[in-house]
C-alpha cells in the first residue's frame, strides 16, 4: 500500500514523498483512515513505529477540509498533549514539514521557556497547538489561550503522561474543552490505567495495537554485562572504545548520576552530552543536536527526558543502570532498531541489580544473553534464577578484535592492572576528526 491509497491530499503527498516515505508504517495504515472518518481511535504503538505521522498526516487534512473563514480571528482547532518538551517540539517540527503546502498555523508551547513568546503567538491565531500540560495550563490561567473551539485532541505518550503525574493536569483541560470532538489516544502499553482514561475520553473507539504488549523491537540485539558497580564507567569507555561507537544513548536513573557519569566520560575523552529535567531548554535543545549531527558521542539521559526522541537510525542502546519498573526497558531499548535499521541494547549490571534483570526478563518473556568483557570479570554470577551459581556458570566471555581499537583514552585491562596509566592516544571513535 502507497500513501496515496489513504485518501490524503495531494498537498500532502508531496510534503510526504519530499521526505522520501513511499510506503505508510502498519499503524499509518491503520490509523489514517479511522482519523478521516472522524473516529475517535485507542493506538497502541511504541516511539518509533511512525505513530506522529499517522495523527498528524490525517489532522492536517480535516482542518484543511472545512478552513477557517477569511478575516476570521484563527482558534485552536487541533490540540496535541505531550508528557515532554523534547517531543512537544518533535510533533510540532511535524505538523509544519507536512502542513508546508496547507494555510494552517501551528505553534508549540512547553516550559522552561519564556512564556511572553508564546503568548505573542497565540494571540496572532493558531490552527494547531502542540504543548506540555502544565505550560498550557499556565497560559489558560493568564487568559492567553482559548480552547472552546478544540475539533481534535490528541494523547500522546498517554501512558508516559500517567508516569509523570500529569493525570489531573490532563483532566483539568479536557474539562476546558468542547463536550462533541474528535479523540485520539497513543500509548505504548495498554495499562488498566490507560483503559480507564480512554473509557473516560474515547466515545465508540477504534483500538488498534502495532506492536505486542511489553515486546521488545525485534531489531535489536539485546545483551547484558555482568561487572562490578564501581567497574562500570570504565567498561562503559572500553565498550564505546573498542567498537568504535559512534552514537550511544545512555539511560541512568537520576539526574545527579547522568551529570557525574558525563563528567566522568568527558575525562576519558569521549564527547558526552546530558539530558535531564533540570536542565534548560536551551542546554537540552543543544545536546540533542550536538547528539544527532554527530558532535557528541555519548548522550547520557534519564527516562522522562529520553521519552519520545526521535533519532534516526541510532545504533546503540546502554543501560548504564536498570530502571526500577521492567516495561521502561522496553521503552529505553525501543529507541534504537527502528524504521527498519537494526541496534543493540547492551545493559550493564552489578549484583545489586540482579533481581531488576529477573523482572525485565519475566516481562520479556525470554532470558538476555549474558557476556563478560576481559579484564572485568565479577566476582558473582548473573544467573537470574540461582545468583549464587560459581562463576564457572556464566556464558563464555566476549572476545576482543583486532579489528576495533580501545577509545584514545578509555581505560584497558591492561592498563588498570598496571595502575593509572592510560592507554595511548588513538585516532579512534570518541571524537570525530
Amino acid at each position: 500500500m502507497s500513501f496515496s491509497q489513504l485518501g490524503l491530499s495531494a498537498e500532502l503527498l508531496r510534503a510526504v514523498s519530499e521526505q522520501g516515505y513511499e510506503r505508510p508504517t502498519p499503524v499509518q495504515k491503520q490509523a489514517i483512515p479511522v482519523v478521516l472518518n472522524g473516529k475517535d481511535l485507542l493506538a497502541g504503538a511504541q516511539t518509533g513505529t511512525g505513530k506522529t505521522a499517522g495523527f498528524t498526516l490525517p489532522l492536517l487534512q480535516l482542518l484543511n477540509e472545512t478552513p477557517t473563514a477569511p478575516g476570521a480571528k484563527r482558534m485552536v482547532r487541533a490540540l496535541v498533549l505531550t508528557p515532554t518538551r523534547e517531543l512537544a517540539a518533535q510533533i510540532h517540527e511535524s505538523v509544519t514539514t507536512y502542513g508546508k503546502y496547507l494555510p494552517l498555523r501551528a505553534t508549540v508551547v512547553f516550559g522552561g521557556v519564556g512564556i511572553s513568546p508564546q503568548i505573542e503567538r497565540l494571540r496572532r491565531g493558531v490552527d494547531i497547538l502542540v504543548a506540555t500540560p502544565g505550560r498550557l495550563l499556565d497560559l489558560v490561567s493568564q487568559r492567553a489561550l482559548d480552547l472552546s473551539q478544540v475539533e481534535i485532541l490528541v494523547l500522546d505518550e498517554a501512558d508516559r503522561m500517567l508516569d509523570m503525574g500529569f493525570i489531573h493536569d490532563v483532566r483539568r483541560i479536557i474539562n476546558l474543552l468542547p463536550r462533541k470532538r474528535q479523540n485520539l489516544l497513543f500509548s505504548a502499553t495498554f495499562s488498566d490505567e490507560i483503559r480507564a482514561l480512554s473509557g473516560q475520553i474515547l466515545h465508540a473507539p477504534v483500538t488498534i495495537e502495532v506492536a505486542r504488549r511489553n515486546a521488545a523491537a525485534e531489531l535489536v540485539n539485546q545483551v547484558v554485562y555482568a561487572v562490578e558497580k564501581e567497574k562500570k564507567r570504565e567498561l562503559l569507555s572500553y565498550l564505546v572504545g573498542s567498537g568504535r561507537w559512534k552514537q550511544v544513548l545512555v539511560f541512568v536513573r537520576t539526574k545527579h548520576g547522568a551529570d557525574r557519569l558525563a563528567r566522568q566520560l568527558e575525562r576519558d575523552g569521549i564527547d558526552t552530552g546530558v539530558l535531564h529535567g533540570d536542565k534548560s531548554q536551551g542546554a537540552r535543545t543543544l545536546a540533542l543536536a550536538g547528539f544527532k549531527n554527530g558532535k557528541v558521542t555519548v548522550l547520557v539521559a534519564t527516562d522522562i527526558a529520553a521519552r519520545g526522541l526521535d533519532i534516526d537510525q541510532l545504533p546503540h542502546v546502554v543501560n548504564f543502570e536498570l530502571p526500577n519498573i521492567p516495561e521502561d526497558y522496553v521503552h529505553r531499548i525501543g529507541r534504537t532498531g527502528r524504521a527498519g535499521a537494526s541496534g543493540e541494547a547492551v545493559s550493564l549490571v552489578c549484583l545489586e541489580e540482579i533481581k531488576l534483570l529477573a523482572a525485565i526478563e519475566q516481562v520479556l518473556k525470554k532470558d538476555l544473553p549474558r557476556l563478560v568483557a576481559p579484564g572485568f570479570e565479577p566476582s558473582f554470577s548473573l544467573n537470574t534464577r540461582n545468583p549464587n551459581l560459581p562463576r564457572s556458570a556464566l556464558p563464555s566471555s566476549t572476545k576482543r578484535t583486532n579489528e576495533a581499537a580501545p577509545h584514545r583514552n578509555a581505560r584497558t585491562p591492561q592498563s588498570r592492572r598496571g595502575g593509572d596509566a592510560l592507554r595511548p592516544k588513538q585516532d579512534g571513535p570518541g571524537r570525530r576528526r
